[in-house]
């Protein structure tokens, strides 16, 4: 497999995109107003417990408080009794309301919902998963054979202090032990560290931050599993160098992208993310999918459109769906959808068929590095699956309810709308133009510019231009328009008429 890696990270929302076989699967999204927290761990407060769910919700300083399951507690994995022993007690035998808990987020909040929690906490490294009360050696399932699990299994319980715990990773396979006893000497040494701040705060606090969107990317692959990676920020290239430093063909995978254009563009990736964020997909032989979100599950049907086929009528239902299930499970991975999902295949009347749909479909989720698990067909040919929440989805992420259409649809949100205009005009920075006019939603303009002004005259200093701004309440949603570019004085002019015009 061939596999590449694009960072647009030199402005404030950064994304990655994971290309596999010329084909875009993944988009990462962050935003510093997002501020997500999964990996941050905590000083929390139990605030309230709850017999009835067997859980608590837990004040870690948030606007939300965080939501603890009894299995989730510290306390709960420690306890030396039987799990069929435990498991019969309630939270309140593990917990009181008061207590203060070091915790981990393991999910973002969204809606409603508050963040999830859990007491075991975990930290990441390059070749393994440190758990300081973990208690066990986990090895990566996908390691190739058992023979080798076994190796790095006995490798883990000698290296392990007390109830230190730990989880082999996929990239460990064939490593020499000394390799896993540095990544894990490195993690520990950084949780000690982590202890003695917690010791000295009061909750809630927070004493540590989860991995930036680059650390992350490269926690989850190593080097020999990567063909290439392009960045187009010169300090976030070193800091990418630094991180990749002992493989010794790091200057020939890793790039710093030049060009003013942005480098999503460039590569195609803009077109697979706008094509991401709509309700229907066309697939190369003329079928296309319907893709329905709501809170509770999402529905895709498979439609044969355009395609007639040329030969039988089951022939063409087969290719139909056979086409479908590798487009789904790649559109799974690439709009990060997760929680309930049903997908109506179009009918297939022989087992047989049904079967090799099925087998091809979760050879495809094989790829995911998110768990999926495929319940199976229903009676009425349903095929029922989920996929593990870990981050909200690109559409939760990067649109909104469309005001317009009594919210049938939906529309970018006004920060990615700000954050696209943002990028189009860094790819005019060393312009000869003093200055550039824009007109744009009211909103839009707001999030662009920042509650003072504050981020509009970083991304001026940035330029190297004058950016002004005309908000217009009554503009449609995602429009906007360059009205001028050019002297300062000739833009200051044009934005007084514009605004005389609008009154």
């Amino acid at each position: 497999m061939n596999r590449k890696i694009y960072f647009n990270t030199a402005t404030r929302e950064r994304r990655a995109a994971i290309v596999e076989n010329g084909q875009v699967v993944e988009l990462l999204v962050e935003r510093p107003a997002e501020n997500r927290i999964v990996g941050n761990v905590y000083i929390g407060r139990v605030v309230n417990v709850l017999p009835g769910m067997q859980a608590a919700f837990v004040d870690i300083g948030r606007e939300k408080n965080g939501f603890l399951y009894r299995d989730d507690l510290l306390s709960f994995h420690l306890s030396e009794e039987a799990d069929e022993v435990k498991k019969q007690r309630n939270i309140t035998e593990f917990v009181t309301k008061g207590q203060e808990l070091l915790v981990q987020v393991t999910k973002e909040g969204f809606g409603q919902k508050g963040p999830r929690l859990s007491g075991v906490v975990s930290m990441p490294g390059k070749y393994t998963v440190y758990m300081p009360e973990g208690g066990y050696v986990g090895v990566s399932r996908r390691m190739g054979t058992e023979e080798e699990r076994e190796r790095l299994r006995g490798i883990g319980e000698d290296l392990l202090k007390e109830n230190e715990g730990m989880i082999i990773r996929t990239v460990c396979e064939d490593a020499k032990p000394e390799v896993i006893e540095q990544d894990l000497h490195f993690l520990r040494t950084s949780w000690e560290s982590v202890w003695q701040e917690g010791k000295e705060k009061r909750a809630p606090a927070l004493i540590h931050q989860g991995s930036s969107l680059i650390e992350k990317m490269m926690l989850d692959f190593s080097l020999n599993q990567i063909d290439e990676i392009v960045i187009d920020d010169a300090d976030d290239y070193q800091t990418l160098k630094a991180l990749l430093a002992p493989y010794s063909d790091v200057h020939e995978k890793v790039r710093l992208y030049h060009d003013k254009e942005n480098i999503f563009s460039v590569f195609g990736i803009d077109k697979e993310l706008d094509k991401a964020l709509r309700r229907q997909i066309w697939l190369k032989n003329g079928a296309y999918l319907i893709v329905d979100q709501t809170e509770a599950l999402t529905v895709i049907d498979v439609n044969t459109g355009k395609f007639t086929g040329k030969t039988d009528l089951q022939d063409t239902v087969r290719k139909t769906n056979l086409e479908a299930a590798k487009e789904i499970a790649r559109q799974l991975r690439l709009r990060d959808t997760s929680g309930i999902i049903i997908i109506d295949f179009i009918d297939m009347k022989r087992e047989e068929d049904r079967e090799y749909v099925l087998e091809a479909f979760k050879r495809g989720l094989k790829q995911d590095r998110t768990k999926t698990n495929v319940v199976g067909l229903t009676g009425l040919g349903l095929v029922e699956m989920t996929r593990k929440k870990v981050r909200q989805s690109l559409q939760a992420s990067l649109s909104k309810a469309c005001p317009t259409c009594k919210e049938q649809g939906s529309v970018l949100s006004d920060e990615a709308q700000a954050y696209k205009i943002e990028r189009l005009i860094w790819e005019y920075r060393g312009m000869d133009h003093e200055a550039i006019l824009i007109e744009l939603p009211s909103a839009v303009s707001a999030v662009l510019a920042g509650p003072k002004g504050e981020l509009l005259k970083q991304l001026e200093e940035a330029t190297g231009f004058r950016i002004l701004l005309m908000p217009n309440k009554h503009m449609p949603e995602e429009a906007f328009a360059i009205r001028f570019m050019g002297d300062l004085e000739e833009a200051a002019s044009q934005l007084e008429r514009l605004k005389q015009k609008k009154g």
